[in-house]
């Protein structure tokens, strides 16, 4: 019974059930593209995909490289966990790994991904379907 007033507690503070899988009005993908002058740019391609979602309780980041390129090379997308935690960041990545521009280290990393994982949140602030234009997030 107290497990039940502890899970009620989180899902009134806007948070999500640990086994909440999420529908497709919670999913929010925004597309990003690398300016010209952009130096922090963290990924080793120029756009993609930025991606929120609840998961595990809590909502998630990712970043999904262009998926027409990857059509066009005739494979799935590939995708990075986008996180300030480096565990998460070194492991759950290390099968796309590549997708990381070459950074001087994993706090460097850490560094680079930590303002796009602020938009991505704020992207799940967003009504479904609403469309964010360029610097709007």
């Amino acid at each position: 019974m107290e497990a039940l007033a502890i899970a009620a507690a989180l899902v009134m503070a806007g948070e999500q059930s640990l086994l909440h899988i999420p529908g497709a009005e919670e999913v929010r993908f925004q597309k990003i593209e690398r300016t010209g002058n952009e130096t922090q740019w963290p990924f080793s391609v120029d756009k993609g995909l930025l991606a929120c979602v609840w998961g595990t309780g809590q909502r998630l980041t990712y970043f999904y490289e262009d998926p027409q390129r990857a059509e066009a090379e005739g494979r799935p997308p590939r995708f990075l966990v986008l996180s300030v935690n480096p565990f998460d960041l070194a492991v759950l990545n290390i099968a796309h790994r590549g997708l990381f521009a070459e950074s001087g280290s994993l706090e460097q990393r850490m560094k680079l991904v930590a303002p796009f994982i602020a938009t991505a949140q704020r992207l799940c602030d967003q009504p479904p379907g609403t469309h964010v234009g360029t610097g709007e997030l």
